[in-house]
């Protein structure tokens, strides 16, 4: 089985080493082995884990949430359901979030071609 160090799985997923040891504080990374020196080993597995952290977090789900998802995971198949209900709710988040974020990108475009046309008329008149 293929291992990864702390540095590979940071570069892999471009986050921080200190971001990864805080995820594994939080229990948001369960079952982490270590080598004879102390060293994090990260499998596929916990790799593919790590990634869906990620995810989430990027997606602004709060740590409490990816926390409770975890442990869900780690009860097993008996979670499905509320599992399912989760990613879908928080699925509607994001595109709710999306949308917002679309349309406050349409008002900044409106004021970069005011200002962009504005300079051009200045620099006519110069």
């Amino acid at each position: 089985m293929k291992y990864y160090s702390i540095s590979e799985a940071s570069a892999k997923f471009h986050v921080p080493e200190s971001t990864i040891r805080y995820y594994e504080k939080k229990g948001l990374l369960p079952l982490i082995e270590r080598n004879e020196a102390g060293r994090r080993l990260f499998s596929e597995g916990q790799m593919a884990l790590l990634g869906t952290v990620v995810c989430l977090k990027n997606t602004h789900m709060p740590i409490s949430s990816i926390k409770q998802y975890i442990d869900w995971i780690v009860e097993g198949e008996s979670t499905l359901e509320l599992r399912l209900d989760m990613m879908e709710k928080h699925k509607k988040a994001v595109l709710d979030e999306i949308t917002l974020m679309t349309e406050s990108l349409e008002g900044i475009d409106v004021k970069i071609t005011r200002y962009t046309n504005r300079m051009k008329e200045i620099n006519e008149d110069n």
